[in-house]
């Protein structure tokens, strides 16, 4: 498929509609984090075992992506999107009527089923619509809506769930979710979109092991896997920590865990300095050196500003590692894109929800500062191995 060029009115609509929805997609994503220690006293539940709510809304996020892949590429991406911000509305709203902790587990697990067919599609959007040369500042700029999302959602909770109460909150996610909607559903053009195609079983699994046997593809999957889990393992963990310590609740976890999509803005606001002076190689040596320091400062369980301002560091760290994954995978398989974006979050979600299990486990066995210890130096090897098998990037198109 043949990129527009990135300066066109519709590419620029494109990016707008796409940015609202990746907005509401996290936005709902991070706002339980702030909310682990409320939520397991208001519904009578173990603070880790609330903790989980976080993988509940990653996993299926994760195992959703083979279906959501081929749907995309053959019924159209647009639609699938609105199909899928729909949905997340509807499951969030349940969300802020749940009567016990199971339900809320249950109406989690369909939220993050359906905000998987938001982010990932939009990614293969832009790849469809905008030339690879302006394709990583473009999706730079499309990621300040995506953290915003995540600012909004981390900070937002912690700092109102006094006023207006966990299912308060629950129930603002719901309406920004059917505002993203609205906007899909009538903002998208479908001129531009592709004809349907047939969508059979036979044809994905082909086409999935076309992408899988590209080496370039193995590597990005396997980098996203590894990063998920060594970076997000402790977020959802942060406020039971802090609250232990006598450091703070939902507000202080809130404000902390905002220093992550701070430093996200940062990389977005500077990302195209960072192509332009770094490159590909750089910018991922220098990604994971950052996340490997960020994690050993919050590993030193020191006062929740420094924790905040360790997460700034580690947002940065990670958007330089995760953007260019991100870029890299979108080229990887030109007449698939819908699916092999969707293999990579497939592999990024299910690292995601693994480490949240795998941190709870090492928090309560190794400590705070052996677990994260151990996270600083996956990430660092993660930047210096990917730079190395990835810095030289040659073109791959699907056989």
């Amino acid at each position: 498929m043949t990129a527009a060029p990135p300066a066109t009115s519709s590419a620029t609509r494109l990016i707008v509609i796409l940015s609202v929805a990746g907005f509401a997609s996290t936005f709902a994503g991070r706002s339980i984090e702030p909310l682990v220690g409320v939520l397991a006293r208001d519904l009578a539940s173990d603070p880790h075992t609330v903790a989980l709510l976080s993988t509940a809304f990653a996993l299926p996020y994760a195992l959703i992506q083979p279906v959501l892949g081929p749907l995309g590429d053959g019924l159209g991406k647009e639609r699938i999107v609105a199909i899928c911000l729909g949905v997340l509305a509807l499951a969030l709203g349940g969300c802020a009527l749940a009567p016990d902790i199971a339900s809320l587990f249950w109406l989690r697990i369909l939220a993050g089923a359906a905000a998987g067919g938001v982010v990932p599609l939009a990614l293969a959007l832009m790849g469809d619509r905008i030339a690879l040369a302006h394709r990583q500042v473009a999706i730079g700029r499309f990621l300040v809506a995506v953290i915003l999302g995540q600012l909004s959602g981390s900070t937002f909770a912690g700092l109102i769930e006094a006023t207006v109460g966990w299912r308060g909150v629950m129930a603002i996610t719901a309406a920004v979710a059917v505002a993203a909607a609205a906007a899909a559903l009538f903002g998208f053009d479908r001129t531009a979109a592709a004809p349907p195609r047939r969508v059979g079983v036979r044809e994905a699994v082909a086409r999935y092991r076309t992408i899988v046997a590209i080496p370039r593809a193995r590597v990005l999957f396997a980098a996203v896997f590894v990063e998920a889990i060594a970076v997000f393992g402790i977020f959802p963990h942060l406020a039971p920590l802090l609250d232990a310590r006598g450091e703070g609740g939902p507000r202080e976890a809130g404000l902390a865990l905002a220093g992550f999509a701070a430093g996200g803005l940062i990389y977005s606001a500077c990302v195209g300095l960072f192509v332009r002076h770094l490159g590909l190689s750089r910018m991922l040596m220098a990604g994971g050196t950052i996340c490997a320091g960020a994690l050993l400062v919050i590993g030193m369980a020191s006062r929740w500003q420094v924790d905040a301002a360790a997460l700034v560091a580690l947002g940065l760290g990670f958007y330089l590692l995760h953007n260019s994954f991100q870029v890299q995978v979108t080229e990887v398989a030109p007449t698939a894109r819908a699916s092999a974006v969707a293999l990579h979050a497939f592999s990024f979600f299910c690292g995601q929800a693994l480490g949240v299990a795998i941190l709870g486990g090492a928090l309560q066995v190794l400590g705070q500062f052996a677990s994260l210890g151990l996270c600083a130096l996956v990430t660092l090897c993660l930047g210096l191995v990917t730079a190395r098998l990835l810095g030289r990037p040659t073109p791959m198109k699907m056989p």
